[in-house]
């Protein structure tokens, strides 16, 4: 596990050149991952626009600021995604906005299927789903949690939803993207605060 920890590592990059990754993608016409459909492509094109638009108005609290900040432990979060996702043009912005009020947290991003010995050792029941955040003890070297691939709301509003039909229907889908706009990162925000309160309670009385 820790050889393929860093190996990942060394392929990865920060939020920022992720942005430029997806930015060329769309002026190429294209997407990350090996398939190259026109829907991938199209996913892509809205995932850019998802993705500035949160990173220009998603806000934090100040409540959820200041325990943040007053996290002293130095992780790295590895996160996995792809250009293509739709929750990671929802989520990985919110975990950037995290990480940013605090430089004790590194954030890096790699591609899931660059990655695959990462991704199957992260699954979620079984699944390859993204995005997928692995938290790193610097130190150690260790993995304290993982986090992903939605916020904790919408995996129950998705589990409930399987739970009676099955399976996720378009209509679905498109609620869930009703209702990541309307939560506006906050769920995201709010599960990684609180995570952060779990590794060290301190940061948190």
């Amino acid at each position: 596990m820790d050889s393929i920890i860093k190996n990942s590592l060394e392929k990865s990059i920060t939020y920022s050149a992720y942005v430029n990754l997806v930015k060329q993608m769309v002026e190429n016409n294209s997407t990350t991952g090996p398939d190259k459909t026109e829907d991938l492509v199209n996913f892509t094109k809205l995932n850019e626009k998802r993705m500035k638009r949160w990173d220009k108005t998603i806000k934090i609290s100040e409540d959820s600021k200041n325990r943040i900040e007053a996290f002293e432990d130095k992780i790295t979060w590895l996160l996995i995604t792809e250009s293509w996702c739709g929750d990671a043009a929802h989520v990985v912005p919110a975990i950037n906005k995290v990480a940013e009020l605090n430089d004790n947290i590194t954030l890096r991003l790699v591609l899931r299927d660059e990655n695959p010995e990462l991704m199957d050792a992260f699954l979620t029941n079984g699944g390859r789903s993204i995005p997928k955040l692995i938290i790193i003890e610097n130190a150690t070297g260790n993995v304290l949690n993982t986090y992903g691939p939605r916020p904790s709301e919408a995996t129950n509003f998705v589990s409930r939803f399987k739970a009676k039909y099955g399976t996720l229907t378009p209509e679905f889908k498109e609620d869930l993207q009703h209702w990541y706009n309307k939560d506006k990162g906050q769920n995201v925000i709010s599960d990684l605060t609180e995570m952060l309160c779990e590794l060290q309670p301190t940061a948190c009385q």
